[in-house]
């Protein structure tokens, strides 16, 4: 398990521990096949409570991103990053997308402009360009 912050009190603990794992998943730090840390691995590194651990890795498990092997551990299903990356593009589309194309509408910037737009502003950054 590569090196991650400690969770915050933002949001359910479990639901911090499955976020983190499933960006592992999605960023390629845990690859398809192999094992993901244990509960008490996890609780250990987190300084929280075993359960709360096995409440995450099931919230992976429950959605197909993680498979049990019978006396040996979890680990990342086949497909699983490919399942995050969609779903992480969908999201990416409802939250910053549609909201562009809206307000672009609004301004009444057309589809060239706002791709030529996005291009100076990646351009600014040092972003490599779309």
């Amino acid at each position: 398990m590569r090196e991650m912050a400690g969770l915050d009190e933002g949001a359910p603990l479990f639901a911090q521990v499955a976020e983190r794992l499933a960006a592992e998943i999605a960023d390629g730090g845990l690859a398809e096949g192999e094992r993901v840390p244990s509960t008490n691995e996890l609780a250990a590194f987190y300084r929280i409570n075993p359960a709360t651990a096995a409440k995450g890795i099931n919230v992976l498990a429950d959605e197909g991103l993680l498979e049990k092997r019978r006396g040996i551990g979890m680990f990342v299903a086949a497909g699983a990053r490919a399942t995050l990356l969609g779903r992480r593009r969908a999201e990416f589309t409802a939250r910053y997308v549609r909201p562009l194309l809206t307000e672009a509408i609004r301004l009444g910037i057309d589809s060239d402009e706002l791709i030529a737009l996005i291009k100076e502003a990646g351009n600014e950054r040092e972003v490599a360009p779309l």
